[in-house]
Protein backbone atom coordinates (compact mmCIF):
# COMPACT_ATOMS: atom_id res chain seq x y z
CA UNK A 1 0.00 0.00 0.00
CA UNK A 2 1.08 3.58 -0.63
CA UNK A 3 2.69 5.21 2.37
CA UNK A 4 1.10 8.60 2.91
CA UNK A 5 3.20 11.53 4.06
CA UNK A 6 1.86 14.84 5.34
CA UNK A 7 4.04 17.94 5.13
CA UNK A 8 2.81 20.80 7.32
CA UNK A 9 4.51 23.80 5.76
CA UNK A 10 4.77 27.36 7.07
CA UNK A 11 6.54 29.90 4.88
CA UNK A 12 5.10 32.93 3.11
CA UNK A 13 7.32 32.75 0.02
CA UNK A 14 7.64 30.21 -2.77
CA UNK A 15 11.14 31.56 -3.36
CA UNK A 16 12.35 30.69 0.13
CA UNK A 17 14.82 28.04 1.26
CA UNK A 18 11.93 26.49 3.24
CA UNK A 19 9.96 26.16 0.00
CA UNK A 20 12.97 24.49 -1.65
CA UNK A 21 13.28 22.06 1.29
CA UNK A 22 9.55 21.28 1.11
CA UNK A 23 9.69 20.79 -2.68
CA UNK A 24 12.68 18.45 -2.29
CA UNK A 25 10.73 16.34 0.21
CA UNK A 26 7.68 16.17 -2.07
CA UNK A 27 9.84 15.15 -5.03
CA UNK A 28 12.01 12.53 -3.33
CA UNK A 29 9.20 10.92 -1.33
CA UNK A 30 6.87 10.84 -4.36
CA UNK A 31 9.60 9.21 -6.46
CA UNK A 32 9.84 6.52 -3.77
CA UNK A 33 6.17 5.68 -4.26
CA UNK A 34 4.76 7.67 -1.33
CA UNK A 35 1.65 9.79 -1.63
CA UNK A 36 2.56 13.23 -0.31
CA UNK A 37 0.06 15.83 0.83
CA UNK A 38 1.09 19.40 1.78
CA UNK A 39 -0.78 21.71 4.14
CA UNK A 40 0.54 25.10 3.02
CA UNK A 41 -0.64 27.05 6.04
CA UNK A 42 -0.12 30.62 4.79
CA UNK A 43 -1.69 29.82 1.39
CA UNK A 44 -4.64 28.25 3.23
CA UNK A 45 -4.88 31.34 5.48
CA UNK A 46 -5.01 28.79 8.27
CA UNK A 47 -6.60 30.19 11.44
CA UNK A 48 -4.15 30.11 14.34
CA UNK A 49 -6.34 30.94 17.34
CA UNK A 50 -8.24 28.26 19.25
CA UNK A 51 -11.75 29.70 19.72
CA UNK A 52 -15.40 28.70 20.08
CA UNK A 53 -15.73 29.13 16.30
CA UNK A 54 -13.92 25.80 15.97
CA UNK A 55 -17.13 24.16 17.20
CA UNK A 56 -20.18 24.07 14.93
CA UNK A 57 -23.55 24.40 16.67
CA UNK A 58 -24.05 25.16 20.33
CA UNK A 59 -21.29 24.84 22.88
CA UNK A 60 -21.99 22.92 26.07
CA UNK A 61 -20.99 25.72 28.46
CA UNK A 62 -20.69 29.16 26.85
CA UNK A 63 -20.40 30.80 30.27
CA UNK A 64 -17.23 28.88 31.11
CA UNK A 65 -15.85 27.89 27.71
CA UNK A 66 -13.19 25.16 27.94
CA UNK A 67 -11.55 24.62 24.58
CA UNK A 68 -10.31 21.08 25.21
CA UNK A 69 -13.60 19.73 26.55
CA UNK A 70 -15.76 21.48 23.96
CA UNK A 71 -13.66 20.40 20.98
CA UNK A 72 -13.44 16.82 22.25
CA UNK A 73 -17.23 16.68 22.42
CA UNK A 74 -17.54 18.32 18.98
CA UNK A 75 -15.03 15.80 17.57
CA UNK A 76 -17.03 12.87 18.97
CA UNK A 77 -20.24 14.31 17.51
CA UNK A 78 -18.74 15.37 14.16
CA UNK A 79 -19.23 19.09 14.91
CA UNK A 80 -15.69 20.44 14.47
CA UNK A 81 -15.12 23.19 11.91
CA UNK A 82 -14.38 22.03 8.36
CA UNK A 83 -10.74 23.16 8.35
CA UNK A 84 -9.91 21.08 11.44
CA UNK A 85 -11.82 18.05 10.12
CA UNK A 86 -9.83 18.22 6.87
CA UNK A 87 -6.50 18.29 8.75
CA UNK A 88 -7.71 15.37 10.89
CA UNK A 89 -8.30 13.39 7.70
CA UNK A 90 -4.78 14.13 6.43
CA UNK A 91 -3.24 13.26 9.79
CA UNK A 92 -5.22 10.03 10.18
CA UNK A 93 -4.05 8.83 6.76
CA UNK A 94 -0.40 9.84 7.20
CA UNK A 95 2.32 7.41 8.27
CA UNK A 96 4.82 10.27 8.58
CA UNK A 97 4.32 13.98 9.30
CA UNK A 98 7.06 16.49 8.44
CA UNK A 99 6.86 20.02 9.85
CA UNK A 100 8.76 22.43 7.57
CA UNK A 101 9.30 25.95 8.94
CA UNK A 102 11.69 28.78 9.75
CA UNK A 103 12.39 28.86 13.49
CA UNK A 104 10.76 31.95 15.05
CA UNK A 105 11.78 32.87 18.60
CA UNK A 106 13.18 29.37 19.34
CA UNK A 107 9.96 27.66 18.26
CA UNK A 108 7.46 27.28 15.38
CA UNK A 109 5.76 30.29 13.72
CA UNK A 110 2.35 31.22 15.18
CA UNK A 111 0.42 29.77 12.23
CA UNK A 112 2.06 26.37 12.79
CA UNK A 113 1.54 26.55 16.55
CA UNK A 114 -2.10 27.23 15.69
CA UNK A 115 -2.16 24.06 13.61
CA UNK A 116 -0.85 22.15 16.62
CA UNK A 117 -3.27 23.84 19.05
CA UNK A 118 -6.33 23.26 16.85
CA UNK A 119 -5.61 20.01 15.01
CA UNK A 120 -4.17 17.95 17.89
CA UNK A 121 -7.62 17.77 19.45
CA UNK A 122 -8.23 16.19 22.86
CA UNK A 123 -9.60 12.69 22.23
CA UNK A 124 -8.41 12.62 18.63
CA UNK A 125 -4.67 13.15 19.26
CA UNK A 126 -4.25 12.44 22.97
CA UNK A 127 -6.05 11.71 26.22
CA UNK A 128 -4.71 11.64 29.78
CA UNK A 129 -4.48 7.83 29.48
CA UNK A 130 -3.10 7.74 25.94
CA UNK A 131 0.02 9.87 25.75
CA UNK A 132 3.78 9.62 25.35
CA UNK A 133 4.90 6.06 24.50
CA UNK A 134 1.30 4.84 24.92
CA UNK A 135 0.07 7.71 22.75
CA UNK A 136 -2.59 7.61 20.05
CA UNK A 137 -0.11 8.16 17.19
CA UNK A 138 2.47 5.60 18.33
CA UNK A 139 2.40 3.92 14.90
CA UNK A 140 3.17 7.20 13.13
CA UNK A 141 6.41 9.12 12.77
CA UNK A 142 6.90 12.88 12.92
CA UNK A 143 9.84 15.21 12.47
CA UNK A 144 10.84 18.85 12.45
CA UNK A 145 12.67 20.29 9.42
CA UNK A 146 13.59 23.92 9.91
CA UNK A 147 15.88 26.84 9.13
CA UNK A 148 17.57 28.92 11.80
CA UNK A 149 18.67 32.55 11.92
CA UNK A 150 21.72 31.76 14.04
CA UNK A 151 24.89 29.79 13.39
CA UNK A 152 25.24 26.33 14.89
CA UNK A 153 27.96 27.54 17.29
CA UNK A 154 25.45 29.94 18.88
CA UNK A 155 23.14 26.99 19.67
CA UNK A 156 25.87 24.88 21.29
CA UNK A 157 26.10 23.95 24.96
CA UNK A 158 28.44 26.89 25.50
CA UNK A 159 26.88 29.23 22.93
CA UNK A 160 24.87 32.38 23.56
CA UNK A 161 21.53 30.78 22.57
CA UNK A 162 22.15 27.69 24.65
CA UNK A 163 21.91 24.05 23.68
CA UNK A 164 19.67 23.31 20.68
CA UNK A 165 18.71 20.02 22.39
CA UNK A 166 17.07 22.07 25.15
CA UNK A 167 15.28 24.30 22.61
CA UNK A 168 13.83 21.23 20.85
CA UNK A 169 12.62 19.40 23.95
CA UNK A 170 9.26 21.24 24.32
CA UNK A 171 8.39 20.68 20.65
CA UNK A 172 9.65 17.11 20.26
CA UNK A 173 8.74 15.77 23.70
CA UNK A 174 5.91 18.10 24.73
CA UNK A 175 3.95 18.06 21.46
CA UNK A 176 5.08 15.31 19.08
CA UNK A 177 6.00 12.52 21.49
CA UNK A 178 3.18 13.58 23.83
CA UNK A 179 0.76 12.51 21.08
CA UNK A 180 2.67 9.23 20.76
CA UNK A 181 4.61 10.02 17.57
CA UNK A 182 7.93 8.29 17.07
CA UNK A 183 10.10 11.36 16.56
CA UNK A 184 12.72 11.24 13.83
CA UNK A 185 15.85 13.34 14.26
CA UNK A 186 15.28 16.95 13.19
CA UNK A 187 16.65 18.29 9.91
CA UNK A 188 18.31 21.55 10.89
CA UNK A 189 19.31 23.99 8.16
CA UNK A 190 21.77 26.35 9.85
CA UNK A 191 21.27 29.93 8.72
CA UNK A 192 20.57 29.89 4.96
CA UNK A 193 20.81 33.73 4.68
CA UNK A 194 24.27 33.84 6.24
CA UNK A 195 26.06 31.22 4.14
CA UNK A 196 27.28 31.01 0.52
CA UNK A 197 24.85 29.65 -2.07
CA UNK A 198 27.02 26.53 -2.63
CA UNK A 199 26.49 25.70 1.04
CA UNK A 200 22.75 26.09 0.63
CA UNK A 201 22.85 23.72 -2.34
CA UNK A 202 24.84 21.15 -0.40
CA UNK A 203 22.41 21.39 2.56
CA UNK A 204 19.52 20.62 0.18
CA UNK A 205 21.50 17.77 -1.35
CA UNK A 206 22.11 16.27 2.12
CA UNK A 207 18.36 16.55 2.82
CA UNK A 208 17.51 14.79 -0.46
CA UNK A 209 19.92 11.99 0.42
CA UNK A 210 18.44 11.66 3.89
CA UNK A 211 14.90 11.57 2.50
CA UNK A 212 15.74 8.47 0.46
CA UNK A 213 16.24 6.48 3.67
CA UNK A 214 13.90 8.47 5.93
CA UNK A 215 11.26 5.77 6.36
CA UNK A 216 13.84 3.32 7.69
CA UNK A 217 15.35 5.61 10.31
CA UNK A 218 15.46 4.87 14.05
CA UNK A 219 13.53 7.45 16.07
CA UNK A 220 14.92 9.51 18.96
CA UNK A 221 14.86 7.95 22.42
CA UNK A 222 12.30 9.00 25.04
CA UNK A 223 11.84 7.36 28.44
CA UNK A 224 8.92 4.90 28.17
CA UNK A 225 5.76 6.04 30.01
CA UNK A 226 5.69 2.90 32.14
CA UNK A 227 8.97 4.04 33.75
CA UNK A 228 6.90 6.62 35.66
CA UNK A 229 4.68 5.86 38.63
CA UNK A 230 1.12 7.17 38.16
CA UNK A 231 0.41 6.60 41.83
CA UNK A 232 3.31 8.87 42.80
CA UNK A 233 2.55 11.86 40.61
CA UNK A 234 4.17 10.28 37.55
CA UNK A 235 7.67 10.43 38.97
CA UNK A 236 10.38 8.09 37.72
CA UNK A 237 9.98 4.69 39.43
CA UNK A 238 12.43 4.16 42.27
CA UNK A 239 14.03 1.03 40.82
CA UNK A 240 14.76 2.90 37.57
CA UNK A 241 16.24 5.81 39.52
CA UNK A 242 18.45 3.39 41.43
CA UNK A 243 19.52 1.63 38.25
CA UNK A 244 20.45 4.96 36.73
CA UNK A 245 22.16 6.41 39.82
CA UNK A 246 25.72 5.47 38.79
CA UNK A 247 25.34 6.63 35.19
CA UNK A 248 27.10 9.75 34.00
CA UNK A 249 24.17 11.34 32.12
CA UNK A 250 20.49 11.91 32.86
CA UNK A 251 17.83 9.97 30.95
CA UNK A 252 16.71 12.81 28.68
CA UNK A 253 16.85 16.60 28.39
CA UNK A 254 13.80 16.92 30.64
CA UNK A 255 14.24 13.94 32.96
CA UNK A 256 17.88 14.75 33.62
CA UNK A 257 17.93 13.66 37.29
CA UNK A 258 20.24 16.58 38.06
CA UNK A 259 22.98 15.03 35.90
CA UNK A 260 24.61 16.33 32.70
CA UNK A 261 22.24 16.05 29.71
CA UNK A 262 22.78 13.10 27.38
CA UNK A 263 24.64 14.77 24.47
CA UNK A 264 22.64 15.47 21.32
CA UNK A 265 19.73 13.28 22.40
CA UNK A 266 17.19 15.56 20.68
CA UNK A 267 19.29 15.91 17.51
CA UNK A 268 20.62 12.41 16.75
CA UNK A 269 18.97 9.02 17.05
CA UNK A 270 20.67 6.21 18.93
CA UNK A 271 22.47 8.35 21.51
Amino acid sequence: SLKKILIVYAHQSAGSFNAAAKDAAVKVLTSQGCKVEVSDLYAMKFKASATAEDVTGTVKDAEHFQYGEETMLAWKEGRLSADITEEHRKLSEAAVVVFQFPMYWFTVPAIMKGWMDRVLTLGFAYTSEKRYSQGIFKDKKAMLSFTTGSHESMFSANGINGDMNVTLWPLQNGILHYCGFQVLAPQIFWPPPHIPSESRCSMLEAWRTRLEGLLGETPLYFTPSDSFDGGRGFQLKEDIQEKHAAKKFGLTVGTHLGKPLPPNSQIKAGV
